[in-house]
């Protein structure tokens, strides 16, 4: 019998502190109004003395907690991440050792936005193999990847984690998934460049550590080559699904997006006016807040797109049963 992955859980954990427009507003050029008109954004969290290991270790313990399942049953931790404490370890092996998962292996996955729907989409193929369940879960510290002087950038992030509990399935949750990249067009964002200090390199000059974005070429990128990704995905299909779940940037995406798809604005849900862009934590989090509302059931009666876009360039589109 073939085995498919299946969502049985999810949970988030952000940091406790919340960064309004008007906080931004006192340590440089910005304004609430600037701000909200331009990506819908209100406020964000930060963390304080937290690092990506800590938001992701709090999703982990959340959802054993919510499950009957003992971190020994856990096959594998995956976290999409772009923001890691270190190199090495992974926040995946952090975050095993610190549930005491003895059996799971661990590792991260960077795929920048699109981390989670990457995630799933090779947690997926380790059910269908020997796996039976597993850990998916995105998370970001970007505050520490940004430059504060630069409000074009500084403005639209913000820190937490979430994630998803994967059990094995005799039927199908991924119904259709398409992950894309195109390297030629990296540039558009960047972020953790290290220079190399060897006494033995050339050095490459000054490359900035800081998360930079061309903020024009992302807009037209994600409402272009995403728009045209769903809607090959689906073909027919569109009709027939409830929500859609798009990485979590701007809200004038989504409203473009939906324009361009012919998709009702309401069924592209959001929540980036509390939380704004948290890169590879954006979809999870929203899916663990609209299960918790009673939005979107785990029941397998629902049809969503998840969608994640970002640096790499990177995006991929998934159309699931929950």
């Amino acid at each position: 019998m073939k085995k498919y992955g299946k969502i049985t859980a999810t949970a988030s954990f952000v940091p406790s502190q919340i960064i309004k427009n008007n906080d931004l507003a006192k340590i440089m050029d910005t304004s609430d109004e600037w701000i909200k008109s331009r990506t819908g954004i209100l406020e964000r969290r930060m963390v304080t003395t937290e690092d990506t290991s800590d938001l992701c270790i709090g999703v982990a313990k959340k959802l054993l907690s919510k499950s009957n399942v003992t971190a020994n049953e856990i096959d594998f931790i995956i976290v999409a991440t772009m923001t890691p404490d270190f190199a090495t370890p992974s926040v995946a092996c952090m975050v095993q050792g610190a549930i005491c998962a003895n059996n799971a292996l661990a590792f991260d996955l960077s795929a920048a936005c699109s981390g989670f729907v990457y995630a799933l989409s090779v947690a997926e193929k380790l059910i269908q193999t020997t796996a039976q369940k597993g850990l998916v879960i995105g998370g970001e510290v970007l505050s520490k990847s940004l430059d504060w002087q630069d409000r074009t950038t500084a403005v639209l992030f913000g820190d937490g984690a979430a994630g998803v509990l994967l059990e094995v399935s005799d039927v199908p949750m991924i119904k259709k998934e398409k992950l894309q990249a195109d390297g030629t067009r990296g540039a558009s964002l960047t972020s953790g460049y290290v220079n190399n200090s060897s006494p033995f390199a050339d050095p490459k000059g000054q490359i900035s550590p800081y998360l930079q974005m061309e903020g024009r070429e992302i807009f037209d990128f994600a409402t272009r080559d995403v728009v045209r990704a769903i809607d090959n995905l689906l073909e027919e299909d569109k009709d027939k699904i409830d929500f859609y779940l798009l990485h979590q940037a701007n809200s004038r995406i989504l409203d473009k997006v939906a324009k361009k798809l012919k998709v009702p604005r309401e069924r592209f849900l959001q929540n980036m006016d509390r939380y704004g862009n948290t890169s590879g934590a954006s979809i999870p989090l929203l899916l663990d807040e609209v299960v918790a509302a009673g939005i979107v059931r785990l029941d397998g009666t629902q049809n969503l797109v998840f969608s994640g876009f970002g640096g790499g360039l990177t995006w991929g589109v998934m159309q699931v049963t929950l």
